[in-house]
């Protein structure tokens, strides 16, 4: 195996930790690991799997990332295909001085803010890996949801394998497309969610663009782009501009876990309907999705995985 290491500067304040958790969301998440120390990512770089290997140096304020790269072989742009991944990722450059000086006028959102300081809003690689994400966890509990991936990526993703540790990569759309959706079902998928991510796959492998140039409608037009793919209604279109898009004014108002993360934290004594997220959430745009990331890693730290 062939290896190469960098450093990458994080825009501060930046905790990677945090950062990781928001991705990963449970422990048993195969395709974003964590240790407590190093987050481990697979990715197809140059069409092959290399394994991403992230420490951080220094504190929140002047964070250094320490990269290593594997993989059985390394071409010229490997390193600068590798930031621009970790950048997206872990939303290294992105700057929220807006965000904590919203938080700063308000109380609620600065005793928030400052518990998980440091945290950035994370993407997933591609936007195929986002609609992918947001079908398999549509009507489950979130650790359902990410057994199912985890299937998914050990089925049909690229292998890595350094000694006697094996990894995967999450499967692109060329790796599924084809497949019988009876594949999936074999998995734990539902017959509409099977075909779904299927017909997904073979959609976004036949186009090159993969639709990244959908990224300059606004958030209605393009979720509503997003929304003619089968299997995608509201809940996975709002789901796929944040985490997928990195569109930070959006807060899924069908996310149900959402929104009790919400009403708990605004001591309501009822839960809140789509539109009553909406009207809770104005206040704080147009960082509605930093909030969202927030409440997560909050609802997380109550569960034991991570420091409070």
């Amino acid at each position: 195996m062939a290896q190469l290491a960098f450093c990458r500067r994080a825009l501060a304040p930046f905790r990677l930790d945090f950062t990781v958790w928001v991705l990963r969301r449970r422990a048993d998440n195969v395709m974003d690991r964590w240790d407590g120390h190093t987050y481990r990512r697979v990715l197809n770089l140059g069409g092959e799997p290399h394994e991403l290997a992230v420490t951080q140096e220094g504190d929140p304020d002047r964070a250094e990332l320490r990269v290593t790269v594997t993989g059985a072989s390394l071409s010229p742009v490997t390193e600068r295909f590798a930031a621009a991944a970790l950048d997206r990722l872990l939303g290294l450059q992105l700057d929220l001085a807006g965000f904590y000086r919203m938080a700063a006028g308000d109380a609620a959102l600065q005793a928030l803010a400052g518990r998980f300081r440091g945290v950035k809003p994370p993407r997933f690689p591609s936007l195929f890996e986002a609609l992918v994400n947001g079908i398999a966890c549509q009507q489950l509990t979130l650790t359902l949801g990410i057994r199912l991936l985890n299937r998914l990526t050990e089925q049909f993703g690229s292998v890595f394998t350094q000694g006697c540790r094996t990894a995967y990569a999450f499967p692109s759309p060329a790796e599924l497309a084809g497949r019988s959706p009876d594949a999936l079902r074999r998995l734990g998928f539902s017959r509409q969610k099977a075909r779904a991510i299927v017909g997904l796959a073979e959609a976004m492998a036949a186009r090159s663009t993969e639709l990244e140039g959908l990224e300059e409608l606004d958030d209605a037009a393009l979720a509503d782009q997003l929304c003619r793919f089968q299997g995608v209604g509201r809940w996975t279109a709002e789901y796929v501009l944040l985490r997928g898009l990195g569109r930070l004014g959006v807060f899924p108002g069908d996310d149900v876990g959402a929104r009790g993360n919400l009403a708990r934290w605004l001591g309501l004594s009822g839960p809140l309907d789509y539109a009553g997220v909406r009207r809770a959430v104005e206040r704080w745009q147009p960082y509605a999705g930093l909030l969202y990331f927030h409440l997560l890693l909050g609802r997380l730290a109550e569960a034991g995985y991570l420091p409070g």
